[in-house]
């Protein structure tokens, strides 16, 4: 019987799309592109999530490859990218309802420092982390997926059997790497509803 309901954060609680988070702030269509691959290039976002880079050196790394004009858009984008993500359609409800029922919740993404320093300037975000039971954010512990490095960490930071415990993420390299270590892996298309019922079953 599952008790513990491990889930990612982009692409599974929440869309993280870098032209979205971008035209918030960068209004000509034709300039979008530009920034949105400069700003979070995987070149600076795969070291902030392992904790390996400052943000003064994101900033000044994205600034130095754009035009003086995009540098305050970009910037804002940059400082801003967790206000303006919004929940996956039905994710909210199902991480409560499993709460509900006693299951233990977890987080656990590739995601920098900011994100766990910050979460609580998004509302939603903020509401639905504190009825989490632990936040395993890879910029902070210095462990990314799909090494199973991570993996272990939360199961023994958390006294997790891993035969009780299931992570639901969109990448199957990352599904993979639990699977390593004895968790059950469900890869996420973006339907909440699938994933319910997939849960009922098990």
């Amino acid at each position: 019987m599952l008790k513990n309901f491990i889930f990612d954060l982009g692409h599974v609680l929440t869309p993280f799309e870098a032209y979205d988070l971008t035209r918030v702030y960068v209004k000509d269509e034709s300039k979008v592109a530009l920034v949105a691959e400069t700003v979070f290039d995987r070149l600076y976002w795969d070291r902030l999530d392992a904790g390996t880079i400052e943000d003064d050196e994101v900033k000044a790394g994205f600034l130095s490859r754009l035009p003086k004009e995009l540098h305050g858009a970009a910037l804002d984008a940059y400082n801003n990218w967790i206000i303006n993500l919004h929940p996956t359609p039905g994710m909210c409800e199902l991480v409560r309802e499993l709460k509900a029922k006693g299951g233990r919740i977890f987080l656990l993404s590739n995601t920098s420092v900011d994100l766990y320093n910050n979460y609580h300037r998004s509302p939603w975000m903020k509401e639905l982390f504190e009825i989490f039971d632990g936040l395993i954010v890879s910029g902070v512990i210095k462990k990314t997926k799909p090494n199973k490095e991570i993996y272990e960490y939360a199961l023994d930071t958390y006294k997790l059997d891993a035969s009780e415990t299931i992570f639901i993420d969109d990448n199957e390299k990352n599904i993979e790497g639990c699977r390593a270590v004895g968790i059950e892996g469900y890869l996420f298309d973006g339907d909440a509803q699938k994933l319910k019922k997939y849960l009922e079953t098990r």
